[in-house]
C-alpha cells in the first residue's frame, strides 16, 4: 500500500500543505504516523476523500451530464471577428477553450474573471509514469 506525506498529499489535490494539516487535525482526512513519526495518509483514504472532493456539486451550477469541471481564473482573452481563445489557470493545470467571440461577450469574460471550464470529452487519454512535481508517496511492506 502506499502513502503520502502531508505535502505530496497536498499537490496530488491542489491545495496546500496547511490545509491538508487541518483536514487531518479537524478528523476530515485520516492520517497516521509512519515509523519516523511523520504524519502519512495511506493511498486509497487518500483516494477516497479526493473522490468525496469531486462530488461536491459546484455552487450555482446547473445538472448537466459533464462532471469535470475545473474552476480558476481567466488569465487571456483573444478575440478577433469570429472566434476567441479563452485561457483559464484551475490550479496548476492550464485550460484552453475556443469558442465564439459571442460567447465570450455574452459571459464577459476577461483577464481576471473566475470562470469554470466544464470538459466532457468521449475520448480521455490516460498515462502512468512518474508524477509531476516529485510526489512519490511511499509504499509499506
Amino acid at each position: 500500500m502506499t502513502d503520502f506525506r502531508i505535502g505530496e498529499a497536498a499537490e496530488l489535490l491542489g491545495v496546500s500543505a496547511d490545509t491538508v494539516r487541518r483536514w487531518v487535525d479537524s478528523g476530515r482526512l485520516p492520517a497516521t504516523r509512519d515509523e519516523h513519526g511523520h504524519r502519512v495518509i495511506s493511498g486509497p483514504e487518500l483516494a477516497g476523500f479526493a473522490r468525496s472532493l469531486g462530488e461536491a456539486p459546484e455552487e450555482g451550477s446547473e445538472t448537466s451530464s459533464a462532471r469535470n469541471r475545473l474552476r480558476g481564473i481567466v488569465t487571456a482573452v483573444v478575440k478577433d471577428t469570429v472566434m476567441a481563445q479563452v485561457d483559464i489557470q484551475a490550479g496548476p493545470f492550464r485550460v484552453v477553450s475556443l469558442m465564439s467571440r459571442e460567447a465570450v461577450d455574452d459571459l464577459d469574460l476577461a483577464v481576471g474573471s473566475v470562470a469554470v471550464a466544464v470538459i466532457k470529452s468521449t475520448t480521455v487519454v490516460v498515462e502512468k509514469g512518474p508524477p509531476p512535481g516529485g510526489v512519490k508517496g511511499r509504499v509499506q511492506q
